[in-house]
């Protein structure tokens, strides 16, 4: 395998075999490429697409490049939900737990944060002590005993994935539906899931800006995945501002907290989670409606069942067990915090949200590189929905930094990213569609 020559047929367009894709594939997870072909061939992909059996090919390519787990003796069904990113997308955080707390087993494989938008493992990162990268038999061990593990890609689970994820985050390649179905899925397979929803971001703040990409690539992970073996279905779902009220690491876990514990009732955060929670009931055949299911995961949640296994899964992991008593004690909060005040009397009616997630990188809370250091105290948090009446002067959003000049440059940039005009705005529902 020369793998200038496979960069070459896919930098003209052409279609490659899948002994080519795997033999790529197996030499990326062998170490064997530069980091310079890595690029080169994600970025010919984003050029030129891949048709539907080059996509198959690379998804089982990658899940082939390590270990595959298993879940003897787990006698409830393996579920699992993955977002395409967005802003405030916190959803997996408190959607496993309470998943659990219903009844599935969800062995959840995550990811950092990719483009201007934020990872689930950075937040959980936050956590001192908490593991993100168990070995198969503790993470096995752990969604058995807990019913849910938040984690990330060990050296062993589709490693091809985890290599070329990194690259394509520096590269301006993540937005290629070819490659987010592939890096999605391989990671899902490896898992040995049986059912799988879906969360497409749609809208500024997402990687799919219009309704017919977002579409697109819904189709191309449920026909995929299903071809695969794996139930699978899809929601799209409104990105076009943050959907929780905060954008960062401490300050987003902060915000799950509250969430477990009952504080975020009636937002858009709350419709997305709900909505997930019981598409995975009713997929994993728990209940037979997405009433029913919609009543269990409320009752998860008011019953505190929800808070205890996140609590637990914490614990399993290496964090600390009194984390939901204690948050102040972990949650180690940035030393300058700064009120992000409206220009003016009227409605919020439109944000950037792309921008508000490249302001959190700006402010230290994510990567340009690779090895980037990330800190999770900065952020953004009570951020206001649109469609919120505000006055001149009224706090829209807190910005949490290192230091003040960093405070001063995004309280300016954030409220200038904000429109305030003098009638209500008609916004698109949360949930857009299902695929």
């Amino acid at each position: 395998m020369i793998p200038q020559e496979i960069i070459r047929r896919k930098r003209d367009g052409g279609t490659l075999p899948a002994a080519d894709i795997d033999a790529f594939i197996a030499a990326l997870a062998r170490g064997d490429l530069a980091e310079s072909q890595i690029g080169a061939f994600a970025m010919a992909v984003w050029f030129h697409g891949m048709t539907r059996e080059e996509t198959v090919a690379l998804t089982l390519a990658m899940a082939r490049s390590g270990d595959r787990i298993s879940w003897p003796g787990i006698d409830r069904p393996i579920a699992d939900k993955h977002s395409t990113g967005g802003i405030g997308d916190n959803v997996s955080l408190m959607l496993a737990p309470i998943a659990a707390a219903c009844g599935l087993a969800v062995p959840m494989i995550s990811g950092r944060g990719l483009g201007h938008t934020g990872g689930t493992l950075d937040k959980l990162e936050s956590i001192p002590g908490y593991g993100i990268t168990p070995d198969a038999a503790h993470f096995r061990k752990v969604v058995d005993e807990v019913g849910c593990a938040i984690i990330g890609q060990t050296g062993t689970l589709a490693p091809a994935d985890g290599k070329l994820y990194a690259v394509r985050d520096v590269t301006s390649t993540v937005d290629s539906v070819p490659l987010i179905t592939a890096s999605i899925l391989s990671k899902k397979l490896a898992a040995g899931l049986e059912t799988l929803v879906l969360d497409v971001k749609i809208g500024n703040g997402a990687f799919m800006t219009s309704l017919e990409e977002a579409e697109t690539l819904a189709r191309s992970l449920v026909e995929v995945a299903n071809g695969a073996g794996v139930r699978t279905s899809a929601l799209i779902t409104d990105m076009n501002q943050p959907l929780a009220d905060a954008a960062g690491n401490v300050v987003e876990l902060r915000n799950c907290l509250d969430f477990l514990k009952g504080g975020k009732t009636g937002t858009r955060l709350e419709t997305v989670v709900l909505a997930f929670a019981a598409e995975m009931l009713t997929q994993a055949g728990v209940v037979k409606s997405l009433a029913e299911a919609d009543a269990k995961a409320r009752e998860a949640l008011s019953s505190g069942k929800a808070a205890e296994r996140f609590g637990r899964m914490v614990r399993a992991l290496g964090g600390p067990a009194d984390l939901l008593d204690r948050p102040d004690r972990y949650l180690i909060a940035a030393p300058v915090q700064k009120p992000v005040l409206a220009s003016s009397d009227g409605w919020l009616t439109a944000c950037d949200a792309r921008a508000i997630g490249m302001s959190v990188i700006d402010l230290g809370g994510g990567r340009r590189h690779p090895q980037d250091k990330i800190d999770h105290r900065v952020g953004f948090s009570d951020i206001l929905p649109l469609e919120t009446r505000v006055a001149k002067g009224d706090r829209i959003a807190t910005v949490h930094a290192a230091d003040e000049a960093s405070a001063e440059r995004a309280a300016a940039d954030l409220a200038a990213n904000y429109r305030i005009g003098d009638a209500a705005p008609v916004l698109p529902p949360v949930i857009v569609t299902r695929i």
